[in-house]
């Protein structure tokens, strides 16, 4: 993928991991209010599972974006490198 891709995917995954972090936030809250008034918490706390499974998968998926962001930055900074020698040589 090219880097500028590369870059606007990895603001889109910033975001969604930020999201992410919200509504587990909020979840928990939904949990604690229902468990203090003795309400049952199950479907609460399901749905809080399943946010935070989530937020796994986003969270690898901006790593592999940052990994990816980085290859990139090495492969140009090597052609950069190796442009300077060939001219050097020459």
């Amino acid at each position: 993928m090219e880097r500028g891709m590369v870059e606007r995917h990895l603001q889109q995954a910033r975001e969604h991991v930020a999201l992410g972090g919200q509504h587990i936030a909020r979840q928990r809250e939904i949990v604690a209010e229902l468990t203090d008034r003795g309400v049952d918490a199950t479907e609460a706390m399901r749905l809080l599972v399943n946010f935070e499974e989530s937020q796994v998968m986003h969270v690898a998926h901006l790593d592999r974006l940052n990994a990816e962001l980085l290859a990139l930055r090495s492969d140009a900074g090597a052609d950069h490198q190796a442009s300077r020698l060939a001219t050097f040589i020459e």
